[in-house]
């Protein structure tokens, strides 16, 4: 794929304003050649026919919606913020409150799946926050003042049982809990008694050589 088509799909699961230097990094190009790659984007996709638009701020780019179709996607916003959580979101911002700040890729690790549009729906509630920590090069997420405020609570770790969730792998094992034990199928079981008879023939090999 060319680079113009991997600066879109870098835009498209960023919850947040990219950097020139920052995609040509990941991309492993030159600055150059990401900004005359975002160019090309803006021909095709600044115009009145697309609904997504690509944005270019303080050396930052991002995909935001059409302001002409600002009415339907505010009426859509409203109605996602006074929705009920669904459990995806519920998991998610439960790892970020008890194992917070973290990266995109140790949220995805935890839960086992993409989480791009999760987290863009709990930025969007105000949930959660994002910020760039230079020392991991990555946007970190944190739990929100709007979700303390929320639950009544001075700090996060006010949480219950936050010190202990927050350090060892519990948390991991109550979202993620093992499988059940499968029952030994017939095959295995003929397997152990077969191999059981052969221990007990080998065993008392010895004694007969005495006799």
């Amino acid at each position: 794929m060319n680079l113009a088509g991997k600066i879109e799909s870098l835009l498209f699961v960023a919850s947040r304003p990219m950097s020139f230097r920052k995609m040509a990094e990941l991309l492993g190009v030159e600055v150059g050649e990401v900004k005359a790659a975002v160019e090309e984007l803006k021909k095709e996709y600044n115009t009145e026919q697309r609904g997504i638009q690509l944005a270019q701020h303080a050396g930052s780019i991002q995909l935001v919606t059409s302001a002409l179709n600002a009415k339907v996607v505010a009426d859509f916003l409203k109605e996602e913020r006074s929705g009920e959580l669904t459990r995806p979101a519920l998991e998610t911002l439960t790892i970020i409150a008890y194992r917070g700040p973290l990266p995109k890729a140790e949220i995805d690790m935890i839960r086992g799946v993409n989480c791009a549009l999760i987290l863009r729906h709990l930025l969007i509630r105000g949930l959660i926050s994002g910020r760039e920590e230079r020392e991991r090069m990555a946007t970190v997420y944190e739990i929100s003042f709007d979700f303390l405020r929320h639950l009544g609570l001075r700090d996060v770790r006010e949480l219950p049982e936050y010190e202990q969730l927050h350090s060892d792998q519990r948390l991991e094992q109550i979202l993620r809990p093992s499988p059940p034990a499968q029952p030994p199928t017939e095959a295995s079981t003929h397997v152990s008694a077969e191999t059981t008879r052969t221990s007990a023939d080998t065993s008392e090999s010895p004694k007969d050589m005495t006799t």
